[in-house]
């Protein structure tokens, strides 16, 4: 079996902002920063920062943006996913993204407060059906 599913760990690069779709659901783009730090032969700290992004839907969104900030320390789970676009001059564009299925706070250097909300009865589901449309980027 062939799986695609990571699990990161950085921080927020920008506070979470809250959009809502032209047919009302609840969405939000997110953008961190995943650092690896390490020890060379020289016994010099070295540094590499990586930037990913993705896109979160309904609850979810609505839960970071009432949860977390910028500098905030995230665990991401998902699998990547590339996206291709051509620009109006003709030229070809790719991102590679995650495709979020959660996210939580990392406890490791901090506490969390956790409050548990309730779905409507409505909702029973819903996290298996793909968005209604993608959002203006």
């Amino acid at each position: 079996m062939i799986s695609n599913s990571v699990t990161l760990v950085g921080n927020l690069a920008a506070d979470p902002e809250l959009n809502q779709s032209e047919s009302g659901v609840s969405w939000m783009r997110i953008r961190f920063a995943v650092n690896r730090r390490w020890q060379n032969s020289n016994n010099e700290w070295e540094e590499d920062v990586s930037f990913f992004a993705g896109t979160v839907w309904r609850d979810l969104a609505e839960n970071i943006a009432a949860s977390v900030k910028k500098g905030d320390r995230i665990i991401v789970v998902g699998r990547l996913q590339q996206r291709q676009w051509e620009t109006p001059e003709g030229e070809k564009k790719s991102v590679v993204e995650v495709s979020i299925d959660d996210v939580g706070p990392s406890l490791r250097w901090a506490q969390a407060d956790v409050t548990k909300t309730t779905k409507p009865s409505s909702y029973a589901g819903a996290d298996d059906v793909p968005p209604p449309e993608e959002p203006p980027f």
